[in-house]
């Protein structure tokens, strides 16, 4: 079968770069100064680092147009906060708070340790803050309810002395007093009854909380960090204390970026030491310790001119993106050893401008092809509805193409100086003139140090290095050999297996406690939190939105059959609201409420004795029911996902228009859109990816196996990463996206250098393509993953996280370049095919 070649871009584009290898060679110091003057003006962009710092957690980790956001604006306008009757219970937002949780290891109800709760409580309301001069104290914050600060149900209950509970006959969930049912479920934790009764009979966590106004932030965050220095060591030998904020999450979550800023000097000490070594020659001329420091700088300057330019550009910067250096450096080092790989194939007798001219022509293509899809995979995760992706892809596409430019330029320009020092056979150290053999009395210490400037006399080339010889001598025609073949096959097919085994078993969902590090006070808290008070999870509201006749029988049974449909879900515990509690009562005092006046008139005096529920009605100027809403508690029984998806497809079925909504639905909503964004981002690049690959590619069907790579990286690290315990979730996605780009760069490497070969077998071409870039493609894996090992050390979950994604992609990755696919070429090859 005849060859198809489509090479009508790639060859043009070869002869461009071999331009312009020419001219830097030529020009070299033009080309070395300018990229360090532009990375000096673009960095100044980092002088507004903290202005464009955004790390707002919810406007960067939830849905920018969630549904949420939009249920929560209808609930504020509908039924706006009354700041004199504080209700936890109808709070839109998470509120302004401080809370503890005492635990014990076998009962919480015993007068020493509510003494030492008592105690505490009793300091945290009597502290004084000093604020523009002036001392205040809780008294002066405090969320009111009709005059009087919030209380704690628990401690009122015992009226705030530990004796008492001796005395009092707690029930769980729901206690009964004289004057109100109290949810005792949001005071106790772990608790245990006596058998068959609702009494309580032990518990080992009590929960208090202390709710504060919103009218002054400054004002309350002095108080909030107060709180936390005051019970930041009050645990006793009777109980042990966790404690949160409202804000801690947010000021824990700032703290990030300074636990990996000494990762960064290890990184690139780790990155430059590996690159000296991987790059040092025995030959004191040949050797290009140099050019191996000028990638790790020019690596260093494409982050500068990136960040600064968006900085300068007034892009918010989110935490996420102080991954990206890690990823940039990666990336830079690869290309750094396919262009010092394409030099040492050059003629060292030609001038540096020729043998620039030549690297180009072969190296610029094949970075070219790993740039572009690593950029426009990033470009296209720009198109995610969170806003940390959006950042992070956006500072990491516009780095990844100063990376590339400075590749071209100041890495070239420092190759072309080197390859000056080279011709002028000078040492590498002291640019003295050495001689290139040994003389007749010369040491063997004269022979190390003062001797170089070898080369193949027969090819005229730099004498091939160690492993590239193993590549080519003993890897390749060991990998093409037809039992090897076969044993790929089957080791593919168990990859594939497996993977596709991670991705069914990949759980979505992120854990807002895993913003903070692992050392955080707020670790302990959420803990806790899950651990004793997740029995009865959220207590959410229903609005009626649709104006309805309260007053006809007919009506009543429309919305008590909607309030039915919520409690026949198995994970709802119960509803609540005035709706059901004004029936009761009229019932209760056989009251007439069949006409519209009568409802009114009886639902006033109604409201008037429970004037929390006015907060429940919203009513028009002449007392028209405009919109109401209700209550549902539900259980731990089910995911966080279902609950919310069940109870919005219950308010979509109900007759009546319905809108379900709790403050962490916030957050929840990614579930609706993590996946499929997920999938819709890597299927537009999976596309753009083969387009890329077809047209700088000279062979469709190699370009195909490029594709066909990219998809089983991915179907690989993602099934990875779920048996690695990572779930899918807004940080994993971005590194996913991320992950688009990395796993073509190997394989297109391969493949561009397999379709590329003067060699007519097919075996042949792929041992040809092995030995020219097997070594440079295993440096650049152990140099990616070199750079992000560091972040396995990380207390971040994000960065280590990141690290895992990175391992994962950069690990099978590498596989498919010197395994997989250099062994399906073949087998399409021996088949007469295109390639």
């Amino acid at each position: 079968m005849a060859r198809l070649r489509t090479n009508c871009i790639e060859r043009p584009l070869r002869m461009c770069y071999e331009m312009l290898g020419h001219f830097i060679g030529s020009h070299p110091w033009w080309f070395l100064i300018a990229p360090l003057v532009l990375s000096a003006g673009l960095g100044s962009g980092f002088y507004l680092l903290e202005d464009r710092t955004s790390n707002d957690i919810e406007e960067q980790f939830t849905p920018l147009d969630g549904q949420a956001k939009l249920e929560r604006k209808y609930i504020q306008e509908t039924f706006p906060r009354n700041d004199s009757m504080f209700s936890r219970l109808r709070l839109s937002t998470d509120g302004n708070y401080a809370t503890l949780i005492a635990t014990s290891d076998r009962n919480i109800l015993t007068v020493d340790s509510l003494q030492h709760i008592l105690d505490l409580d009793f300091r945290v309301r009597s502290m004084i803050v000093y604020f523009d001069n002036r001392s205040f104290e809780y008294a002066d914050i405090c969320a009111e309810v009709m005059g009087s600060c919030t209380s704690n149900d628990i401690l009122d209950i015992i009226e705030y002395s530990a004796n008492n509970i001796d005395t009092v006959n707690l029930t769980y969930p729901w206690y009964y007093s004289d004057s109100k049912n109290i949810p005792l479920y949001l005071s106790l934790g772990s608790v245990k009854t006596y058998e068959e009764s609702s009494v309580v009979e032990s518990s080992e966590a009590l929960q208090v909380h202390y709710y504060l106004r919103e009218d002054n932030k400054t004002k309350t965050d002095l108080w909030l960090e107060s709180f936390i220095n005051l019970v930041s060591n009050k645990s006793s030998t009777s109980i042990q204390v966790s404690y949160s904020t409202s804000m801690s999450m947010q000021w824990e979550f700032r703290k990030t970026p300074a636990s990996v800023i000494y990762l960064f000097s290890i990184t690139y000490a780790t990155a430059i030491t590996f690159s000296i070594i991987s790059c040092w020659r025995l030959d004191n001329v040949r050797t290009k310790v140099w050019v191996a420091s000028c990638g790790v700088l020019s690596t260093g300057l494409a982050v500068l001119s990136g960040f600064g330019a968006l900085l300068l550009l007034d892009q918010p910067f989110v935490m996420t993106v102080a991954s990206c250096p890690f990823m940039i450096l990666g990336i830079g080092l690869d290309d750094m050893f396919i262009m010092i790989s394409c030099w040492q194939r050059t003629r060292v007798l030609d001038s540096v401008p020729d043998r620039l001219a030549d690297a180009y022509k072969d190296a610029a293509v094949s970075i070219s092809i790993t740039t572009v899809t690593d950029a426009l995979a990033l470009f296209l995760g720009y198109s995610s509805p969170f806003g940390s992706v959006r950042s992070f892809c956006l500072y990491s596409g516009v780095s990844i193409c100063f990376c590339y430019l400075y590749s071209i330029t100041f890495l070239g320009a420092c190759l072309a100086l080197n390859g000056q020092r080279e011709a002028e056979n000078k040492h590498w150290f002291t640019c003295a003139k050495i001689p290139e053999d040994v003389p007749c009395r010369g040491s063997k210490a004269f022979r190390v140090c003062c001797v170089g400037g070898n080369y193949d006399r027969v090819t005229e080339k730099e004498e091939t290095e160690p492993l590239s010889f193993m590549f080519e001598r003993f890897y390749g025609p060991f990998l093409t050999h037809k039992c090897i073949k076969a044993c790929v096959f089957v080791f593919y097919a168990g990859y594939l297996a497996v993977s596709v085994y991670g991705c069914f078993i990949l759980k979505e969902g992120f854990d807002i406690g895993n913003l903070a590090l692992d050392d955080s006070y707020i670790v302990e808290y959420y803990n806790n939190q899950r651990q004793h008070f997740s029995e009865y999870r959220y207590n959410l509201m229903v609005a009626v939105k649709h104006p309805l006749r309260y007053w006809d029988e007919d009506e009543q049974k429309l919305l008590r059959s909607c309030i039915s449909s919520f409690e026949s879900l198995n994970f709802v515990n119960g509803t609540f609201g005035w709706f059901l509690s004004f029936l009761q009562y009229a019932n209760a005092t056989n009251l007439n409420i069949g006409s519209q006046e009568a409802f009114r008139t009886h639902l006033l005096h109604f409201l008037d004795r429970n004037s929390m529920f006015k907060q429940d009605i919203n009513f028009t100027a002449d007392y028209k029911i405009q919109a109401s809403r209700f209550f549902v508690q539900t259980l731990s029984n089910t995911t966080t996902k279902d609950l919310m998806i069940g109870l919005r497809k219950a308010a979509e079925e109900s007759p009546v228009e319905l809108l379900v909504y709790h403050p962490a639905f916030i957050y929840f909503d990614q579930y609706t859109v993590i996946m499929d964004n997920t999938i819709q981002t890597i299927l537009v690049a999976v596309i753009v990816m083969l387009v890329v690959s077809l047209l700088l590619i000279p062979s469709p069907l190699c370009s195909l196996w490029v594709a066909f790579a990219m998809c089983s990286v991915l179907v690989g690290v993602t099934g990875f990463m779920a048996l690695w315990g990572v779930n899918l979730d807004c940080i994993s996605m971005i590194h996913l996206v991320m992950c688009i780009g990395f796993s073509v760069d190997f394989s297109a490497h391969i493949s561009y250098s397999f379709v590329s070969s003067s060699k007519i077998d097919a075996n042949e071409k792929a041992i040809d393509a092995l030995a020219h870039l097997g070594y440079p493609i295993l440096q650049g894996a152990l140099s990616t993953i070199l750079g992000v090992v560091v972040l396995s050390m990380s207390g971040s979950y994000i960065f280590r996280t990141f690290f895992k994604i990175v391992f994962l992609v950069i690990s099978f990755g590498l596989l498919h370049g010197l395994v997989f696919i250099p062994v399906f070429l073949t087998l399409v090859g021996s088949r007469g095919a295109w390639c």
